[in-house]
């Protein structure tokens, strides 16, 4: 009796843990691995089919040119009058500019920052970052979650990592002259969220209470930040 109620134990056990373990395995991917050798993504469908991801073209129509892109070649909008913080960013995309990145769990940006810019406390949920200063210097750095900061003046042909998740920034330390940074990313849809949008320009706003408390601020200042952040 007593073996008996250890193998439906044990049956029980594994029933419950494999599930588990599974799940939390497939959490711990960034994107889901290819059956393919690629997945061109095909566009034409992307309005109206949605995927993780986007939906492949036949493999046997695939050229060289889906593979690259001129994307990140230049900066389309002056970074000084672009946002509030002097910066742009232009990120691949399968959809739009890099169809042969599809699936491939990766992206790239590229980052200008106009004299003295910064692109401000922000976090790319579903991917790690690894940012290579093209050209100027760049301070850079993360918090972890015990509220650590990790830092680096960075020059040109010099790179820093930003840990999956973590809070991180850039801040162009030359206010004479602009820099280029180019990041890559281990997801194709990395996200971002910039911690100033997303605490004082939401929509709707987060209660103003809640702000006061949060930032030790009153009233007012709420609404000039708000103000000064183009809400």
């Amino acid at each position: 009796m007593r073996a008996a109620a250890e193998r439906a134990a044990s049956i029980v056990t594994h029933r419950i843990l494999l599930p588990v373990f599974l799940f939390a395995t497939t959490l711990s991917q960034s994107d889901p691995d290819l059956l393919l050798d690629y997945c061109i993504a095909d566009t034409s469908s992307a309005a109206s089919l949605h995927f993780n991801g986007l939906p492949c073209i036949d493999p046997a129509s695939a050229r060289a040119e889906h593979f690259a892109t001129t994307a990140l070649s230049r900066s389309t909008t002056n970074p000084s009058s672009a946002t509030p913080f002097g910066f742009t960013a232009t990120v691949t995309s399968p959809a739009t500019s890099l169809p042969g990145a599809n699936a491939q769990g990766l992206a790239m940006a590229r980052v200008d920052l106009a004299p003295g810019g910064v692109a401000p406390p922000h976090t790319h949920p579903r991917a790690s970052e690894v940012a290579v200063v093209l050209d100027g210097s760049v301070l850079v750095g993360f918090a972890d979650t015990s509220y650590r900061l990790y830092t680096q003046l960075l020059r040109a042909g010099e790179a820093f990592v930003f840990a999956k998740g973590m809070v991180h920034f850039m801040h162009n330390a030359d206010v004479a002259a602009p820099a280029v940074v180019l990041s890559g990313f281990d997801s194709q849809s990395p996200g971002a969220q910039l911690v100033p949008l997303s605490a004082f320009r939401t929509e709707p706003p987060v209660p103003e209470e809640v702000l006061k408390k949060a930032f030790k601020i009153h009233g007012q200042d709420v609404h000039r930040i708000q103000r000064n952040l183009g809400g």
